[in-house]
């Protein structure tokens, strides 16, 4: 079920372990910030980024510097789950994204962010603008893969 929803959310599945929940039985808060890195890197394949190809090409990489969390309703084990990311705001150096983590079965909103990951040279964390030809689609708001 990855790929990009009529609304241009890019979706990725996700399933609920126990590791993921507390002991009352639900997802732990700071998980929800785990399932959201792996829908942002998701985000990132479906523009033709590989983060590590990043590095080792331009000694770039992309960084959270701002995540703002909002908790709707509580996931539970074995729940599925969609992780939805789409951009809002593009600059030199730095992108926003709008999440969402939504039960996949009735599409219930769980947990919403709204987080700013900035491109930064990896052997200083200076920030660095992002280079033309890298994140072209980003840059456009069109997805690559659809």
């Amino acid at each position: 079920m990855t790929g990009t929803s009529p609304a241009g959310w890019h979706q990725f599945p996700v399933r609920v372990y126990f590791e993921d929940t507390d002991a009352q039985g639900v997802v732990y808060y700071a998980n929800y910030l785990r399932f959201m890195e792996r829908g942002r890197t998701e985000w990132l394949r479906s523009h033709g980024v590989e983060q590590d190809q990043l590095l080792a090409a331009h000694g770039l990489c992309f960084s959270v510097t701002a995540a703002d969390l909002r908790f709707h309703q509580p996931a539970r084990f074995n729940d599925e789950l969609l992780v939805r990311t789409r951009l809002v705001g593009r600059e030199r150096v730095r992108f926003s994204l709008d999440q969402q983590v939504c039960r996949a079965g009735d599409g219930v909103l769980l947990a919403s962010a709204r987080c700013e990951a900035a491109c930064l040279e990896a052997a200083n964390f200076r920030p660095r603008r992002i280079p033309p030809g890298i994140l072209p689609d980003i840059l456009t708001g069109t997805d690559r893969h659809g």
